[in-house]
C-alpha cells in the first residue's frame, strides 16, 4: 500500500509518500519534501499551489490512500481558520483523484511513531530517519508528513480496535443509554 501523509502548514506544508511493508519488508520512503509558500502571496493562491502539488504526487505515484494531520486549536483563531483550508484543500485534491483520506490528531501520530503523544518534532523526526532507514528526512515538516504516512500505514495494516464499533450506527446499537 502506499499512503501519501501531509502535514498542512500556510506557509510551509510538508509531504511524505511511504510504501507500507508487507510481512517482514520494510515500511520505504519514496519520496518526501515541502510545499514553500511565499508569506506576500495571497491566502488563496496558497491553497491552488498546495492544490496542484497534490494532484501531482498523486499522479506521480498513484497513492492508494491520503493521511492528513488535523490542526489543533492554539491561541491565533485566525491561524486555525487558514490551516483548515489547507486541510481541506488537501483533502479535495485526493478526492479529486479517488484517493481516501483519513485524518489524525497530532498526539495519536507522535505516539504512533514515538510511542508518546507528548513527543518533540525532532523525536519524531529522529525516529522516522530509523524506521524508514533515512540519512535525512528533510525539513521538520517534511518528517512530519512521512510520520502521517506512517501512522496511516500502521493503522491500516492494524485493523479496528478489537471491540471497537465500525461506525456510529454500531456504536448506538451497542450503547442505547448513552445517547439521548
Amino acid at each position: 500500500m502506499i499512503v501519501l501523509g501531509i502535514d498542512p502548514g500556510t506557509r510551509t506544508a510538508g509531504y511524505g509518500v511511504v510504501e507500507a511493508g508487507v510481512g517482514r519488508q520494510k515500511d520505504r520512503a519514496l519520496a518526501f519534501g515541502t510545499i514553500e509558500l511565499p508569506a506576500d502571496l495571497d491566502h488563496t493562491l496558497r491553497l491552488q499551489r498546495i492544490y496542484a502539488r497534490i494532484l501531482e504526487l498523486a499522479d506521480e505515484f498513484h497513492p492508494d490512500e491520503a493521511a492528513v494531520e488535523v490542526p489543533f486549536l492554539g491561541q491565533n483563531v485566525d491561524s486555525l481558520r487558514k490551516l483548515v483550508r489547507v486541510e481541506a484543500t488537501v483533502m479535495l485534491a485526493a478526492m479529486h483523484r479517488q484517493i481516501p483520506v483519513a485524518q489524525y490528531a497530532p498526539a495519536e501520530i507522535k505516539k504512533a511513531i514515538t510511542g508518546s503523544g507528548r513527543a518533540a518534532k525532532e523525536q519524531v523526526a529522529f525516529m522516522v530517519r530509523a524506521e524508514l532507514s533515512l540519512a535525512d528526512s528533510g525539513k521538520l515538516d517534511a518528517s512530519d508528513a512521512l510520520a502521517v504516512a506512517l501512522c496511516h500505514a500502521r493503522r491500516a495494516n492494524a485493523g479496528p480496535a478489537a471491540g471497537a464499533p465500525k461506525d456510529w450506527a454500531a456504536f448506538i446499537k451497542a450503547n442505547p443509554g448513552r445517547v439521548r
